[in-house]
């Protein structure tokens, strides 16, 4: 475990042990005990207590020492209080005092249990030797799910910090001016909060259609009835109270029947009158279920009434836009449910049909899955009834992720059952699938080079025995991509993973084949990487020879930007390499430079919150200048499957210079804003909650970034140590 990592384990846990505090003892002025209702917790050989020589207000202050013969570990002094308090945003603030801090940092921190966010000042933490400074950490703070708000100072490494004078604010108010949290009906229903007491594992045709049917009906109410969208009852648990009765329906009409009962029991429809906007529409809801599934005339009539008068916007509970301002959905209300390791039947399918609806309705993306989404359902339900345990209940769902097409679906969250499957080993070295083969493209740490037996150029056709053609075949179900060169990127990184710290391998030199058996370290020993490798100590930007320019956006910083347009701008041309993930953001700051004409890049398909399902084109910005200082030479863009998301919208950008020349390979195919979903067992996972277009309407989904010259590397390549792909740049400039 690494010491970020270790920090946050041991603080996670903190919480659990330190009573609630007194807000009169923020500043350690309890004349006393300033010590009093503050726990101090960590490892290594450090010292913590109160300086009465050193405050920043008062006669006390808190310290923390790290003596020289620490090698690692950290002390952190903490409390918390209750988290029930009305509001969006947590903020501590605080200051500190530094003397000689070095191999580590010291900061605050700040914590929203259980497991809602989290920050220790990790990467911008104090160094060296400072007088008092004030700090801020601040994190949403989500009281539907909060329990606890804890926070504190902490020092890692070696030296002496000094916190004082600690104030906790939400929205800018302090805590006695911020009103209690108010749970919503909704989160008053605890019925179901230890199971939902629902448990079969066997099902057969009749079950599964009505089953299938309810998902669909239960997902539609939850995003269109005015009373039930609103949040007036817990839909989650609304589910397990009708399950069983209609999954025991004896055929379609009953089961209708019951349905439309079901739905008449939350009241009478308000006569709402959507308001319908002239939209330049790009998709339109999905209604064919309606008519295709449902046999009662009433039933259908009745859906179809809800959607006429269906709930406003500004009334949903279950869906929101993003706060960012992107108009992405915001799926942030849903409960994980993550006490509950292995879910019952019900819970099972409760994420089942909820992660079928969030796709159905918020998925901008929904009509180019390979399958018809209508029949997802029915395909999946069968095998979230029977799965035996926590492991199948990840892998299936991770089968139904990978059904989306979408780089960004993917399982995270508690898969602690995955990872242990995966094993916590790792190869000293990096793969790629280059040519249709495995190929070691990179050692983690170069110093081990001459101790293994193989060596970068390899091909692996061999895995303990097993083909890894047929490896591949086995994973591609379980691998969440928009298209199969990013499959086989992220089956890549994990295909020589193990539980054990040695593998054998059949390897491919020079048409001689041989077996080795290769060490594999935990990823602590190693300077492991996974899309690409970053070297912060070198410069983001260069002059070749034959004064051609190059910029690696894995490693670029804003302050770089203004240096470039500087020192690059008489270069014959510029080389743009984003095979990677640009570490700031440079559409705008770099790209108004690099296009040498202001135009529209891009066209945003957003969800439409008034018609649940119907997403809506709008016009991206615009990207370049009209200024004679923009640059005039010759760029190119080096681009493949490690180009993904805002990778490829910088490449979007850019790529509107008439100037500009694309070489490489299919990128990732999933551009647009991230939108989380939390699913039971303490699951989540994702999708590009925007659609990205080109201008003219042409997709960039599962496409991805089309080059102007398509090319990727070659084994020989490889094993010389080439970059073939620049070297093409370089002599496309020079042409």
């Amino acid at each position: 475990m690494n010491k970020k990592s270790s920090i946050i384990t041991l603080l996670l846990g903190l919480s659990a042990f330190i009573s609630a505090l007194a807000q009169t003892n923020l500043n350690f002025e309890n004349t006393s005990s300033p010590l009093e209702e503050w726990k101090i917790s960590g490892n290594g050989n450090y010292k913590a207590g109160i300086d009465s020589l050193h405050s920043q207000e008062g006669k006390y202050s808190a310290y923390i020492f790290g003596s020289d013969t620490i090698k690692d570990g950290f002390k952190a002094l903490g409390a918390h209080i209750p988290a029930k308090y009305e509001g969006e945003i947590v903020t501590l603030t605080g200051y500190i005092k530094t003397e000689n801090v070095r191999d580590g940092y010291a900061g605050l921190w700040l914590k929203i249990d259980p497991q809602v966010s989290f920050d220790n000042m990790d990467g911008r933490g104090v160094t060296g030797t400072t007088e008092w400074n004030k700090f801020s950490i601040s994190l949403p703070l989500k009281p539907k799910e909060a329990t606890k708000i804890a926070f504190g100072g902490l020092l890692t490494g070696k030296g002496k910090m000094w916190v004082d004078n600690l104030k906790l604010t939400i929205d800018g108010n302090e805590l006695k001016n911020v009103p209690e949290y108010q749970p919503t009906k909704a989160e008053l229903d605890k019925e179901f909060n230890d199971g939902s007491k629902i448990t079969f594992s066997s099902i057969n045709s009749q079950e599964i259609e009505n089953l299938a049917l309810l998902g669909k009906v239960w997902g539609f109410l939850k995003y269109h009835h005015p009373v039930i969208a609103s949040g007036e009852y817990n839909w989650d648990y609304e589910l397990f109270r009708i399950l069983e009765k209609v999954r025991k329906s004896k055929n379609d009409k009953l089961r209708d029947i019951i349905l439309l009962d079901w739905i008449n029991s939350f009241g009478k429809i308000p006569n709402n009158s959507p308001k319908e906007d002239n939209r330049d529409i790009a998709e339109k809801p999905d209604q064919k279920w309606i008519q295709d599934e449902i046999i009662s005339t009433a039933l259908r009539n009745k859906i179809l009434e809800i959607y006429n008068h269906r709930i406003s916007p500004s009334d949903t509970y279950y869906i929101k836009y993003s706060s960012e301002g992107a108009g992405n959905p915001n799926f942030e209300i849903e409960e994980a449910y993550q006490e509950i390791s292995y879910p019952d039947t019900g819970y099972r399918l409760l994420g089942l049909f909820r992660y079928w609806n969030i796709i159905q309705y918020f998925f901008p993306y929904r009509n180019i899955t390979d399958k018809d989404w209508n029949t997802i359902l029915t395909e999946y339900i069968p095998e979230f009834v029977q799965t035996e345990n926590e492991l199948d209940y990840e892998n299936t769902f991770l089968k139904v992720i990978a059904e989306v097409k979408d780089t960004h679906a993917n399982l995270g969250g508690n898969i602690d059952k995955i990872k242990a499957q995966l094993g916590e080993y790792y190869p000293p070295f990096h793969v790629r699938f280059i040519e249709d083969q495995l190929v070691i493209d990179d050692i983690f740490n170069p110093e081990m080079a001459d101790e293994l037996p193989v060596k970068v150029g390899d091909i692996i056709t061999k895995i303990e025995g097993k083909p890894v053609s047929e490896i591949v075949q086995k994973r591609v179900p379980f691998t969440p991509a928009s298209n199969q060169p990013t499959r086989l990127r992220n089956i890549s990184f994990f295909i020589l993973r193990d539980s054990m710290p040695s593998k054998k391998l059949e390897i491919k030199n020079n048409n001689r084949i041989s077996e080795v058996k290769i060490p594999l370290f935990k990823p602590t020993n190693l300077n492991i990487y996974f899309f690409f490798k970053q070297d912060f100590n070198q410069k983001s930007y260069k002059i070749l020879e034959d004064n051609i320019g190059y910029i690696n956006l894995g490693i670029i910083k804003q302050k770089d930007i203004p240096k470039i347009k500087k020192e690059l701008k008489d270069t014959k041309g510029i080389i743009v390499d984003i095979r990677n993930y640009p570490n700031v953001f440079t559409v705008f700051s770099l790209g108004n430079y690099l296009v040498p004409q202001k135009k529209h890049f891009v066209k945003f398909t957003h969800m439409n919150l008034n018609n649940p399902g119907e997403f809506d084109f709008n016009m991206g910005p615009k990207v370049g200048t009209n200024k004679s200082n923009a640059y005039q030479g010759k760029v190119i863009l080096l681009v493949d499957e490690r180009t993904q998301s805002q990778a490829e919208y910088t490449a979007m950008a850019f790529k509107a210079s008439p100037n500009t020349t694309v070489i490489g390979s299919t990128t990732a195919g999933a551009d647009g804003n991230y939108s989380s979903i939390v699913l039971p067992g303490g699951l989540s996972t994702g999708i590009s909650g925007i659609g990205i277009f080109y201008p003219d309407g042409t997709p960039t989904q599962r496409v991805g970034i089309i080059p102007d010259i398509e090319m990727t590397p070659t084994v020989k390549g490889i094993r010389n140590g080439e970059d073939e792909l620049l070297e093409r740049a370089i002599e496309i400039i020079n042409n």
